[in-house]
């Protein structure tokens, strides 16, 4: 137990120049960036990047931070439109005003 503990302590330690620019560790991405990613990747089509973003983390997290996103953005809205989170949720999807 302690030798993987003492190899992930040196993982984490190691110089960031002994990794290429830009290169993570892999799980270095949290739910919160790959949704983030995701979604943004969504909306601009690149299947890419939706399917990289997709790898970052198990689909259940994804699924909690694009859902996660989905509330902060409704509410952001609602509060630049001065209307309700559930009028402006409705207004994006479509749905007749309640």
């Amino acid at each position: 137990m302690f030798d993987a503990i003492r190899r992930y302590a040196g993982r984490s330690r190691a110089p960031a120049q002994a990794r290429p620019a830009g290169a993570r560790e892999k799980g270095a991405h949290n739910l919160f960036e790959a949704a983030a990613v995701y979604v943004a990747a969504r909306v601009e089509g690149d299947e890419d990047r939706i399917e990289e973003a997709a790898a970052w983390v198990s689909p259940e997290a994804l699924s909690f931070g694009v859902s996660e996103l989905a509330c902060r953005a409704v509410v952001a809205l609602a509060r630049e439109r001065d209307e309700s989170p559930g009028a402006v949720a409705r207004d994006l999807l479509g749905l007749p005003a309640n």
